[in-house]
């Protein structure tokens, strides 16, 4: 199968799947309700990461049983089969706790379990890329660093998923700029161009106003997924720039999930405890609309992304980062704004 035609199976059927999915939730009562906390202002359907995993899984599923990789080695399948046990993992994962509200130790047990399954197939992080020093080897640590990046990035999906389309728009950046640095890697290219046209697909839906919400199980199974392809496809290489690069295209929610949780800890919460902390939330009260923050974050992780190809090299890459710089700064107009009248006074 053409890769790209992936994203387009997999559009095609979330947006199928995912009008059922909010009747079936209305129906269910499987709504998340307004609050203090929250931008909505009705209740809505939480389960909308049923339509992205079932987009996602049946395309890729569908594409290894049309044979379009018959070639490919043994250790390869086995890292695969091990991504694909782990997606299914942390989507059940997330859509128990949107069912029974699991609590937080809960469901890092259970997150540590699959981490476990994936890790033994070989989706590992054996390489960090450490400055001044160069790709270090991780050796008898590769388990708990494994567990840390991909729990970790299912956490902080799942957390940056407080406005309309925010986590929906990021991931999908996220996941075309891995198509693309994983592109040598077919197996790899086509998870994340799947779940790059799932959440296309699901973004139709849950751009604001939302008419439905990607839920935990939706966060959890994409935030493991682009994870996972970072470990796999970039994160085994001696070279510090190929091994650095997951970290530039997921330095949005990585920087807002480290920066939450260090202010946290600091003032002697728990980092688990919710607040208003969140990059969504300071666009909020800098006078940002729902709308126009996302857009800028979207703006801001297609600029990381961009870097991400210009450091590896990508043809065009630096054209693209031209772009999205200029996208950048127009987006981030008001930050900007309040300085204006003031630079053409001191002129």
């Amino acid at each position: 199968m053409f890769l790209p035609i992936a994203s387009v199976i997999a559009a095609t059927a979330t947006l199928g799947l995912t009008p059922l999915v909010q009747k079936f939730g209305l129906k269910w009562g499987y709504v998340d309700q307004p609050g203090k906390r929250k931008v909505h202002q009705q209740a809505t359907v939480r389960i909308g990461g049923v339509a992205i995993f079932t987009g996602a899984m049946l395309t890729i599923l569908l594409t290894f049983l049309s044979n379009s990789f018959h070639t490919v080695p043994m250790s390869t399948l086995s890292e695969v089969i091990g991504i694909l046990l782990g997606c299914i993992g942390f989507f059940l994962i997330g859509f128990a706790d949107d069912l029974f509200n699991l609590s937080p130790f809960i469901r890092l047990f259970l997150q540590g379990l699959v981490v476990c399954l994936s890790w033994s197939l070989g989706v590992r992080v054996e390489v960090l890329p450490v400055p001044l020093v160069g790709a270090l080897p991780v050796g008898v640590l590769s388990l708990p660093i494994t567990f840390f990046w991909l729990a970790g990035m299912a956490n902080a999906i799942n957390w940056m998923d407080g406005l309309d389309g925010l986590a929906g728009g990021v991931s999908t950046i996220a996941a075309l700029t891995f198509s693309i640095l994983c592109w040598d890697n077919p197996p790899l290219a086509l998870i994340a161009l799947a779940l790059a046209g799932s959440l296309t697909g699901f973004l139709r839906y849950n751009v604001n106003p939302a008419r439905i919400f990607m839920g935990d199980g939706g966060s959890y199974f994409i935030g493991f997924t682009l994870a996972a392809i970072g470990a796999v496809g970039l994160m085994h290489s001696a070279k510090c720039i190929e091994t650095s690069l997951p970290f530039w295209v997921l330095a949005v929610p990585i920087a807002d999930m480290v920066r939450v949780i260090a202010s946290r800890i600091w003032e002697g919460k728990s980092p688990f405890f919710a607040d208003q902390r969140h990059l969504h939330h300071k666009l909020l009260m800098a006078n940002f609309s729902v709308r126009a923050a996302v857009r800028f974050v979207w703006c801001l992780a297609a600029w990381f992304g961009t870097w991400a190809m210009f450091v590896a090299a990508i043809p065009y890459s630096a054209i693209a980062l031209l772009v999205t710089s200029c996208l950048l700064a127009i987006t981030g107009l008001p930050f900007w704004s309040p300085f204006l009248p003031v630079l053409a006074r001191s002129r």
